[in-house]
């Protein structure tokens, strides 16, 4: 069973285009520009099922600004702004 290897280098989620697929590699709060505290803002993250290891693609982006985007998170879809998606480094 051969495994793809993925080479791109992580990126915030809130930088990347409609039709980027990857895979979360981990959250990173303190780099995104929210009105949360970093503590919530991962704790909201996580509860919508932005963890470590999901596959994620964006569906869609918001017309002012590209804002917000909807994010299919393994088999759930979301809506999120890009300034919390920049918590969100995927590859």
């Amino acid at each position: 069973m051969s495994e793809i290897c993925d080479t791109r280098p992580p990126q915030p989620l809130g930088l990347a285009r409609r039709g980027y697929t990857g895979t979360i590699q981990h959250l990173a709060a303190g780099g995104a520009s929210s009105s949360l505290s970093d503590i919530e803002l991962e704790s909201r993250l996580i509860e919508l099922g932005f963890v470590e290891g999901a596959r994620v693609e964006i569906l869609h982006e918001g017309i002012v600004g590209r804002d917000p985007i909807a994010v299919r998170v393994d088999n759930i879809t979301v809506a999120v702004r890009r300034r919390e998606a920049m918590a969100v480094i995927v590859a």
